[in-house]
């Protein structure tokens, strides 16, 4: 993951800020630890003049090469080999000048601030396992420098080394790993506007497939009555397609709602419109519905029935040669059990739940389950909301 690319547009999630504070507390550190640490030596009169400018030089740079070195670090870009090179011999310099004179205190610093830098740009195993061995490396130059110098305090030039390493290594790691969880954090935010903006856009394609597929059937089916009964009941004929004249107009104006955001599904009327839409095909509805349930169930379940009763009927419509059809609304356990049993069942229907799964997935988000099930010619679709 690119933490340089979810800063480009910080969205006013203060990424932008952020990176720059942890950028300006590692640089600062470095500066900070070299500058005093350094600093007093590089002024002590006692100190030869060539050697306190050499290591005065070289520190500079060696901050200087850090602090850009960990700019690039920060925006997740690939290091400079200029700056490679310049950060790895300052910090050479740095460290051998005061060696040499057995300076056992500050010798260490600029070489592991260096290499504590230049890890970050491993892998985060492959940086431990370099600092595990400048943890290695360092003591043991300063020991084996010692034991050669005669120095009498051979303890402070092991220690002293692998204080360094420790100080500045898991501090800097740990930085930059509280950056790039930062970054990740963000990125799965926007990922998760994203997916709630796609999940409005199924709701909202499943509402418009459930208001025009049900609209458009029920009017390819009473339009094509009419057709049979232009000839021999013209009369018939013309009231059937004022209902397809008044159908067109209910979706276009439930269209319209949906579009506004102001559409709610009436359970009771989805009932209804059921019931008559099934009568006018030729089947025998039976309805048996608890009125005062209905009504005392809240807003969201109680529209995803009327859904489920929408869905229902237009499968009934549209894959069966259903006589006979029920529709049952009863208390449950918890709340409410709609049941919608349809005989003639053709077996297309057990495979045509494109618009059923999409409403069990919406009952599921509620606490709620939609099942169903074709056995010979039946068709049972059962919906439990809680109440």
């Amino acid at each position: 993951m690119s933490t340089g690319r979810a800063v480009a547009d910080d969205g006013g999630s203060g990424l932008v800020s952020f990176r720059r504070n942890v950028w300006w507390g590692l640089a600062g550190t470095v500066a900070c630890v070299l500058g005093f640490a350094v600093g007093d030596w590089v002024l002590d009169p006692d100190v030869p003049a060539g050697l306190r400018a050499l290591t005065g030089l070289s520190t500079a740079a060696t901050i200087v090469a850090c602090g850009v070195l960990l700019g690039q670090r920060m925006r997740d870009r690939a290091p400079s080999a200029g700056w490679l090179v310049t950060a790895g011999c300052a910090a050479l310099v740095a460290g051998a000048v005061p060696l040499t004179v057995g300076n056992f205190g500050i010798w260490s610093i600029a070489p592991a601030a260096t290499i504590s830098v230049l890890v970050m740009f491993l892998p985060i195993r492959r940086a431990w396992q370099a600092l595990g061995l400048a943890l290695l490396v360092l003591p043991a130059i300063g020991l084996v420098t010692a034991l050669a110098t005669g120095e009498p305090n051979v303890a402070h030039a092991v220690w002293m080394p692998a204080l360094m390493v420790v100080a500045f290594g898991p501090a800097m790691l740990g930085m930059v790993r509280a950056w790039q969880v930062t970054a990740r954090l963000d990125d799965a935010r926007r990922l998760a506007g994203q997916l709630a903006v796609a999940d409005e856009r199924l709701r909202f394609a499943a509402d418009l497939h459930d208001i025009q597929g049900h609209h458009l059937q029920v009017i390819a089916l009473k339009s094509e009555l009419a057709a049979r009964l232009a000839e021999a009941d013209p009369a018939r004929a013309a009231e059937q397609m004022r209902e397809v004249q008044q159908l067109a107009g209910d979706a276009l104006r439930e269209t319209r709602a949906l579009v506004q955001g102001y559409r709610r599904t009436t359970l009771d009327a989805e009932i209804a419109n059921a019931s008559r839409v099934l009568a006018a095909a030729g089947v025998q509805v039976r309805a048996d519905v608890d009125a005062g349930l209905a009504a005392a169930l809240p807003q969201a379940p109680r529209s995803l029935l009327g859904l489920v009763v929408r869905e229902a009927t237009t499968n009934v419509l549209r894959h069966s040669s259903a006589t006979r059809a029920a529709i049952v609304l009863v208390p449950d356990d918890a709340g409410a059990r709609l049941v919608i049993d349809n005989d003639g069942a053709r077996p297309a229907v057990a495979g045509d739940g494109t618009g059923l799964a999409s409403l069990a997935e919406r009952l599921d988000a509620v606490g709620g389950r939609l099942s169903w099930v074709s056995d010979d010619d039946r068709f049972v679709v059962t919906a439990t909301v809680t109440g």
